[in-house]
C-alpha cells in the first residue's frame, strides 16, 4: 500500500476494541490463553487474501486482512483487534511514511 498524503477521518469507519494476550496459569502449570481489553479504536479493515490449504487431513483457510488507524504507541506485534465476534491477530505493525500518523497492521482472522 502505498503512503496516505492526506487522512480523512471517515477513513475509519468501523469500531474495533484493542486486545492484549493476558495469559494465566494453570492448575497444570501451563498458560491459558485470554485476551484483555485495552481500548476502542476507530479503524479502517481491509481484506487482503485468503488461503486455503489442508492441514491434519481437513480443509482451512487464513483470511489475511490489513487495519488502518491513527497512530498510536501501544499497538504491538501478538495483540487483536475484535470486531464483533471476529479476531483479528496482529502479524505485524508500521507506520508506512515514518510521520507518525497512522498505523497499518497486517491481521490474521482466528479461526
Amino acid at each position: 500500500m502505498s503512503a496516505l498524503r492526506f487522512v480523512d477521518g471517515g477513513l475509519f469507519d468501523r469500531r474495533a476494541v484493542l486486545e492484549a494476550p493476558a495469559g494465566e496459569l494453570d492448575a497444570m502449570g501451563g498458560r491459558a490463553e485470554g485476551w484483555s481489553e485495552m481500548r476502542e479504536l476507530s479503524v479502517r479493515v481491509e481484506p487482503i487474501d485468503v488461503d486455503v490449504a489442508e492441514r491434519f487431513g481437513r480443509l482451512g483457510a487464513t483470511l489475511t486482512h490489513r487495519v488502518i488507524l491513527r497512530y498510536r504507541t501501544d499497538v504491538e506485534r501478538g495483540m487483536a483487534f475484535r470486531l464483533g465476534a471476529r479476531r483479528l491477530l496482529v502479524r505485524s505493525v508500521h507506520d508506512p511514511d515514518e510521520r507518525q500518523r497512522i498505523l497499518v497492521c497486517r491481521c490474521e482472522e482466528e479461526a
